[in-house]
């Protein structure tokens, strides 16, 4: 990309925003997950709330979410040797045995358990935002998606509002993932990009996006990178996590590239609503 990004931690941006009311916002400054806004797990209706639980802390105002060297697979008959820890703020499944879920990935996947349908927030349009950075290896993503609740199952599209694999780290910079992917939602076709951007990852940055009933704009520290002119019509959830994907031959990446635990550390998600409406 060709604008100017800083180097170094970008400040948090004021809480307040001209021409918008503050919706939800999470700084992690409390003891603890307050869970009245983050459900700690990752769609456990394809694996169990056991092993969908994420491994975290919240340390020095930050949420700290975690891949320790003694992780286990979170779903391994259908993922793999994938290991997550992730945050969700809802969650819908039907019953057991069921194929209906949010985010049928495989398609395989049947619901194990059965879930009570939680939303804690899943707003429909607006503008969000998210301070972070990372401490990870090239095996591992980071990303901030919301999906939709997917109470029927073409409303299931995605908005990624950043993704960052650590296989595109570079000693210059990162490509920084973004955009929209369908699903199964008809509407909505697959638009999503991978843009080089000449700043660390382990510095925090702020990304964000607009969603609006006609369009989404995409945000880093406060510039706009794109427009994608696609609109999901339907609520849709946070999803906030790290990821360790295993190498072909099972084994996760060398711990002398990044010592565990290897960290996403979050400042603040904060979302916010127009004053004036869309």
């Amino acid at each position: 990309m060709q604008l100017p990004f800083a180097s170094g931690d970008v400040p948090a941006n004021p809480l307040d925003k001209p021409g918008y009311r503050l919706d939800f916002h999470d700084d992690f400054a409390g003891p603890s997950l307050d869970q009245t806004r983050w459900l700690p797990l990752y769609l456990p209706q394809w694996s169990s709330l056991e092993r969908s639980r994420p491994n975290y802390r919240l340390q020095n105002q930050s949420l700290i979410l975690e891949i320790t060297a003694d992780q286990q697979p979170w779903c391994p008959e259908f993922d793999g040797q994938t290991r997550c820890s992730s945050l969700q703020t809802g969650l819908f499944a039907g019953p057991l045995g069921s194929p209906h879920g949010q985010h049928r990935f495989n398609p395989a996947c049947l619901v194990r358990e059965t879930q009570p349908t939680l939303r804690t927030y899943t707003p429909q349009y607006g503008f969000f935002e998210l301070r972070a950075k990372g401490r990870f290896g090239p095996n591992n993503v980071v990303s901030l998606w919301m999906i939709g609740f997917e109470d029927r199952p073409e409303h299931s599209s995605e908005i990624a509002v950043m993704e960052i694999k650590g296989q595109n780290l570079g000693s210059d910079g990162f490509k920084l993932g973004y955009g929209v992917h369908p699903w199964a939602d008809p509407t909505i076709r697959d638009e999503f990009f991978e843009d080089f951007v000449p700043i660390s990852s382990s510095d925090y940055h702020i990304y964000g996006v607009e969603w609006t009933p006609a369009l989404i704009d995409f945000y880093l520290d406060n510039q706009k990178l794109r427009t994608i002119r696609q609109s999901p019509t339907y609520p849709m959830q946070f999803m906030l996590g790290i990821y360790e994907i295993a190498h072909q031959d099972g084994h996760s990446g060398a711990q002398s590239v990044q010592p565990y635990p290897k960290e996403f550390i979050i400042d603040y998600v904060r979302a916010y609503q127009p004053l004036a409406g869309y």
